[in-house]
């Protein structure tokens, strides 16, 4: 696996309704991309979160605008007027990751749009997975574009790496923030989801997505791990959740049960 690498060469606009205040931004191959800055809230740990949770969506066979790698040179910004998007980009040199811009987009209503039982099966299998918290009716993280479901935004998912304490716990985790979940009621399908997933992704397909992380983002302050021992841990991780997803389902299946 390999992500394409592009320069940004023109901010278009911020999308303020974001609250690390990711931006539209036009690349150097003349597309649009909706960029997540490193130098922003979480930093680099919710780009990771963002490129492994929107790879192993893919994996799933789930729709994902196509992710990029993008960098930043020293002197992009400098003329930005706005002084806190100036800073943003200041500290945000170098790789960050941008999805491609699906033009006329609009937000997915679980109310109002139509989302197949089983898809929804999947998606909320793919959010209990990842331990995605931000999958929710007051903010969905789905697109409907060419009347089908895209999923975007991932930075929220694998929590566990913000303080990085008892990940090991948290790695066998029912996860049950999974009760807010935007398509949980429509969910119907889980122990077949659970069944196709599990065949799709495997130990090498998630060390595969893993090793897609550049070393730049795995240089943590107070960090003794260096970035090998750091994709280890996302390794072990995934694929012990993997493993042991009779968990997480059990949760969302009870979960599932209390709302229909």
């Amino acid at each position: 696996m390999e992500l394409r690498r592009q320069q940004v060469t023109r901010y278009v606009t911020p999308l303020r309704e974001g609250g690390s205040l990711p931006a539209l931004a036009e690349a150097d191959d003349g597309f649009k991309y909706v960029v997540k800055f490193r130098g922003a809230g979480h930093g680099t740990k919710a780009l990771i979160a963002e490129l492994i949770g929107g790879e192993v969506a893919r994996a799933l066979r789930l729709k994902v605008p196509e992710l990029v790698m993008l960098d930043l040179d020293e002197d992009f910004g400098r003329t930005e007027g706005d002084e806190e998007i100036q800073d943003l980009l200041q500290a945000s040199r170098g790789l960050n990751v941008g999805l491609h811009f699906l033009s006329g987009a609009l937000t997915l209503d679980p109310v109002v749009n139509q989302v197949d039982e089983h898809l929804a099966s999947r998606i909320v299998w793919l959010d209990a997975f990842l331990t995605n918290v931000d999958r929710t009716v007051r903010n969905t993280n789905m697109l409907m574009w060419n009347r089908e479901v895209w999923l975007i935004d991932h930075g929220a998912s694998l929590y566990f790496h913000h303080s990085w304490r008892d990940w090991e716990k948290a790695m066998l985790s029912p996860f049950p923030y999974i009760k807010e979940h935007a398509l949980l009621r429509k969910a119907s399908h889980l122990e077949e989801a659970d069944r196709e997933c599990r065949e799709l992704l495997t130990p090498d397909k998630l060390a595969e997505i893993v090793d897609l992380v550049p070393d730049e983002w795995l240089q943590w302050d107070g960090m003794e791990l260096t970035p090998d021992e750091i994709r280890g841990v996302y390794k072990t991780f995934l694929t012990e959740r993997l493993k042991n997803s009779h968990i997480f389902l059990k949760q969302a299946i009870d979960a599932r049960q209390a709302l229909v």
